[in-house]
C-alpha cells in the first residue's frame, strides 16, 4: 500500500473510492483496464489517507441531503481496512451528518460495520451490494481467490435481512464457458430468495475485456483453465463485450425467478433506487435529479 492525500473524494454524483487498486485477486476485474489511468500497481493499493476529512467537508457543503455512494470501482473493505478502518470512519460521518448510503463489496468484512449500517438505516436509506458470480465454492476460489466465498456471501445476506438492511445482488460477471450454466444462475437466485434480496442486477449475461484487464484475464485462463484463452479469442476476437452462449436463456432464467420471488432485476429501477434519498422521519424523498 502507499498513502496519498487526495483533492477531493466525492464525484459529481455522489460517489467515492477511499481505496484505489485491490488486493482480492478476482481474476476478471474490470477495475485494471487501462483507461482508468492507474500509475501504480494494482495489488500496490493506493490509500487516499485524507479520506475522512475530505467527505466530512463536502458533507457540511451540501445543501441538501442525498445518497453516498462507494464500492463501485475498489472494494471498500480492502485486507488493509482492518487496520486503517478509513471506511469505518466515513459511515461514521455518513450516520452523523444525516446522508444515506449505498456500499457494495464482496467481503464480509462489511459485518463489522452492521451498527453503523443499522443507525444510517433507522434514519434514511442503507443499500449494500453483494457481487456473487458463482454457486460453486471450489471454482469461487479460482475466479476470486483472496476474499470469503459466495457461501459466506450468503450469511452476510441472511444477517443483513435479519437487520432489516435492504441488500442487492449483483450476478456479474458471467464467464462463457466457465459459470455460465443454468445450475450455477439457479443456485445463485435460490441463495438471493433465501435471503429475501430486494433486488438484483444484472448487464446481460457475459463479460466485459478492455486492455489491460484482458490480458490479465488471460493470463489466469492460463494458469488455470489450459485452451480455454484460445476459445475465447476464436469465439470472441478482441470484442469488448463477450455474451454467453446461453445468454437469452439465463436472463429469462433470471426474470422469471425474480418475479416469482418479488425481487426486482430491473437494473435502471434498482439504479434509481440506490442514488434515491429517503427521510424515513417525514417521510421525504429525493434522487439526485431533483439536486
Amino acid at each position: 500500500m502507499h498513502e496519498v492525500k487526495a483533492k477531493g473524494i466525492l464525484s459529481p454524483r455522489n460517489g467515492m473510492n477511499i481505496y484505489r487498486g485491490c488486493t482480492h485477486g478476482c481474476i476478471y476485474c474490470d477495475a485494471r483496464s487501462t483507461c482508468y489511468r492507474m500509475s501504480h500497481e494494482f495489488e500496490d493499493v493506493e490509500v487516499k489517507i485524507n479520506a475522512p476529512e475530505l467527505l466530512e467537508q463536502a458533507l457540511r457543503r451540501k445543501r441538501e441531503k442525498c445518497m453516498i455512494g462507494t464500492g463501485a470501482m475498489s472494494d471498500p473493505y480492502q485486507h488493509l481496512e482492518k487496520n486503517l478502518r478509513l471506511t469505518r470512519r466515513c459511515l461514521e460521518l455518513i450516520d452523523e451528518y444525516g446522508f444515506g448510503l449505498a456500499i457494495q463489496t464482496k467481503s464480509d468484512m462489511i459485518l463489522r460495520d452492521l451498527d453503523l449500517l443499522e443507525r444510517i438505516n433507522r434514519k434514511t436509506k442503507c443499500v449494500v451490494q453483494m457481487t456473487m458470480t458463482t454457486y460453486d465454492e471450489e471454482l469461487c476460489r479460482v475466479l476470486e481467490p483472496r476474499v470469503c466465498t459466495t457461501a459466506r456471501r450468503a450469511e452476510v445476506l441472511n444477517i443483513l435481512k435479519g437487520a432489516g438492511i435492504p441488500a442487492i445482488v449483483w450476478i456479474t460477471p458471467v464467464l462463457p464457458f466457465i459459470n455460465d450454466t443454468k445450475e450455477n444462475t439457479a443456485g445463485l437466485l435460490e441463495l438471493c430468495r433465501k435471503a429475501g434480496v430486494y433486488g438484483i442486477v444484472t448487464f446481460g449475461m457475459g463479460l466485459t475485456l478492455r486492455d489491460g484487464d484482458r490480458q490479465y484475464f488471460y493470463s489466469k485462463l492460463d494458469d488455470f483453465f489450459p485452451g480455454m484463452k484460445e476459445k475465447y479469442i476464436k469465439t470472441y476476437g478482441n470484442s469488448y463485450y463477450l455474451p454467453a452462449p446461453e445468454e437469452k436463456e439465463l436472463m429469462g432464467l433470471v426474470r422469471q425467478q425474480c418475479e416469482k420471488s418479488g425481487i426486482q432485476c430491473c437494473t435502471k429501477e434498482l439504479m434509481e433506487y440506490m442514488r434515491r434519498f429517503e427521510n424515513k422521519q417525514d417521510g421525504m424523498q429525493l434522487s439526485f435529479s431533483d439536486l
